[in-house]
């Protein structure tokens, strides 16, 4: 479906570390990735989101999971990271969606 192709391609985009999702995400003021995702079905209007996850490997994914088997739109925090969890949402240690430009990119924000 479109919405498979979707998912996939910004499953993509999330494993590419040159990209800001995912693997790659803007740091926090304490250097942790927190990441939002949303995706939504443009036949029905139903919609799945999550906000300030934490150690997911593809957020969008979660999202879908969000749409699909629950009556919510928008999961978030400890909350949307309990829900990957029972849904068996690939988790990830912070590090490795850590790179070395979003490490630099945080230290230069904190010169100012």
């Amino acid at each position: 479906s479109a919405l498979d192709a979707v998912e996939a391609a910004v499953n993509s985009l999330e494993d590419d570390p040159i990209f800001d999702a995912g693997t790659g995400s803007v740091l926090n003021e304490y250097g942790e990735v927190e990441m939002d995702a949303i995706i939504m079905d443009g036949k029905t209007l139903k919609s799945g989101a999550v906000a300030g996850v934490q150690c997911i490997k593809n957020p969008v994914s979660l999202a879908r999971k969000v749409m699909d088997v629950t009556p919510h739109s928008l999961l978030v925090g400890a909350g949307a990271n309990k829900f990957a969890e029972k849904m068996g949402i690939k988790r990830v240690r912070m590090e490795d969606l850590v790179t070395p430009a979003a490490v630099h990119e945080l230290a230069t924000y904190k010169q100012y």
